[in-house]
C-alpha cells in the first residue's frame, strides 16, 4: 500500500465476517454500542464513515437481556397504529414477554446513523430467542465472542 494515499474501504475490498454474541446478563445498552460499532465496523482500523464496512452479527439468548434500574417498569416503546390517534404505547416488561428480539433492534437501530446506510447496516443484524439459530454454516471459520 502506498503512504502517499488515502485507503478507504469500497465494496469490493470489504470482507465482513460474522460474530454471535450471547445476550445472556448483559446490559441492553452496552451490549447495543458493541453491536452498533461491530455492523458499522468502527471496531476495525480500515473503518470508512461513508462506506459499509461492517460485520455481520448474530445475538442469541436475547430473552435473557437486563435493564438496569427501573427500566423495566419505566421505559415506555411508542408505536403508531396509523388511524387517527393511534400513538400506542408498550412497557418494556411486556415487550420482553411478547417480542424480547425487538428491544435490541430497537436500540441498535437508534444507535446507526440516519443515513442511506442505515438499512443496509441494520439488515447484517440477526437477533433469536433461545440458543438456536439457523446460521452455523456462516460462523464455522469465526470464533465466537
Amino acid at each position: 500500500m502506498d503512504m502517499n494515499k488515502a485507503y478507504f474501504v469500497t465494496k469490493e475490498t470489504s470482507a465482513p465476517k460474522w460474530h454471535i454474541i450471547d445476550a445472556s446478563g448483559r446490559v441492553l445498552g452496552r451490549l447495543a454500542t458493541q453491536i452498533a460499532d461491530t455492523l458499522r465496523g468502527k471496531d476495525k482500523v480500515t473503518y470508512t464513515p461513508h462506506a459499509d464496512g461492517g460485520d455481520y452479527v448474530v445475538v442469541i439468548n436475547c430473552e435473557k437481556i437486563v435493564l438496569t434500574g427501573n427500566k423495566l417498569e419505566n421505559k415506555v416503546y411508542p408505536f403508531f397504529s396509523g388511524w387517527r390517534s393511534g400513538l400506542k404505547e408498550i412497557k418494556a416488561k411486556d415487550m420482553l414477554k411478547r417480542k424480547p428480539e425487538k428491544i435490541i433492534e430497537l436500540a441498535v437501530k437508534r444507535m446507526l446513523p440516519k443515513n442511506k446506510l442505515n438499512s443496509r447496516i441494520f439488515k447484517k443484524l440477526k437477533v433469536y430467542v433461545g440458543d438456536q439459530h439457523p446460521h452455523a454454516a456462516q460462523l464455522a471459520g469465526f470464533k465466537p465472542e
